[in-house]
């Protein structure tokens, strides 16, 4: 048994987790059996029926929940260096949401969309499927009409707005050519994380978001639609291949701003509610560090930069598998 200090609930605690002896494997859809696929897609839709419990505005089921921590804190964890981190985090709490609370037996989500296969061409992907994969286009650019998420009501969103919705998608062909592989390969010839990061969040994170459109290209309550998790699952991939390439080094490589600058494209204005960033928990300064603290507001266990660096590592405990 291991032990980690990690922060829950605003205290230190001893959080214990299994040595990490036989790692999780997430796969490309594309190679998933359609047994597979709907195993996935139905712990997806428990998700969405079972109360939110959270406690955070707006959220009425556990899909909202995880949507909500990532809509409450959006000024925080864009355009700064706790970026990856942040949302490799929220990544691991929707898998262990997905299998304990849902009885899914694969891994976050078991899959990733390899968007450099349908660059330029989402409208056809197989994850788009309407049988075995998220529903196609929104009809006119609005809701999406086919596919298991179809009737969703979505309470949150767009942006920091809570209203009740469907979940909408306006694919643009022009965006979704950002998910090529000479962008991925860019990104991964990068030699610092100073440059590595701001690259894949630029066109391959811009590209797959504003690609399916709608509730995802909002950088607010992207989360909304499904399809999200796929995507950045494939960018935690693109994160690691990056770091796999000088291990040693790249696990303890940090750096970048912890404020957002404003004005950035795809964040409405910030309501007054909510108060302008003036740095992250766990920081000193300015600079994001390794004992930058990422919120999950209660929905798992809050951890440090330092606890997700390495996907190997007792607490995360997944590899990546190549198609």
């Amino acid at each position: 048994m291991i032990l980690t200090k990690i922060l829950f609930l605003g205290l230190f605690v001893e959080l214990s987790a299994a040595a990490c002896t036989t790692k999780g494997q997430r796969r490309a859809w594309h190679t998933l059996t359609n047994t597979d696929k709907l195993a996935y897609i139905n712990a997806e839709l428990c998700l969405m029926k079972k109360p939110a419990k959270l406690g955070l505005p707006g959220a009425k089921t556990r899909f909202d929940d995880f949507q909500a921590v990532h809509q409450v804190q959006a000024y925080l964890t864009h355009y700064v260096g706790a970026f990856l981190p942040f949302h490799r985090a929220l990544l691991s709490a929707h898998e262990n949401a997905l299998r304990t609370e849902c009885g899914y037996t694969g891994w976050q989500p078991y899959v990733y969309w390899q968007e450099q296969r349908d660059t330029g061409n989402f409208k056809k992907s197989v994850v788009l499927d309407p049988t075995y994969g998220f529903g196609g286009d929104g009809s006119g650019g609005k809701c999406i009409t086919n596919g298991p998420f179809a009737n969703y009501t979505n309470s949150l969103g767009p942006g920091y707005s809570i209203t009740s919705h469907c979940i909408d998608r306006q694919i643009s062909e022009m965006f979704s050519g950002w998910t090529g592989q000479k962008d991925v390969d860019a990104c991964l010839a990068k030699t610092t994380w100073l440059t590595a990061w701001p690259c894949i969040e630029d066109r391959p994170h811009g590209g797959g978001h504003s690609g399916v459109g709608g509730q995802m290209s909002n950088g607010v309550s992207s989360p909304g639609d499904p399809l999200f998790y796929l995507h950045h699952t494939w960018l935690d991939k693109m994160w690691w291949d990056w770091q796999a390439k000088d291990l040693t080094k790249r696990l303890k490589e940090m750096g970048g701003t912890n404020i957002m600058p404003d004005g950035k494209p795809a964040f409405p204005p910030r309501p007054n509610t909510i108060p302008k960033p003036t740095g992250a928990a766990g920081d000193p300064g300015t600079q994001t560090t390794m004992t930058h603290i990422l919120n999950m507001y209660g929905n798992s266990p809050n951890v440090t930069i330092a606890d997700v660096m390495d996907i190997g590592n007792d607490l995360l405990c997944y590899e990546y598998v190549e198609p």
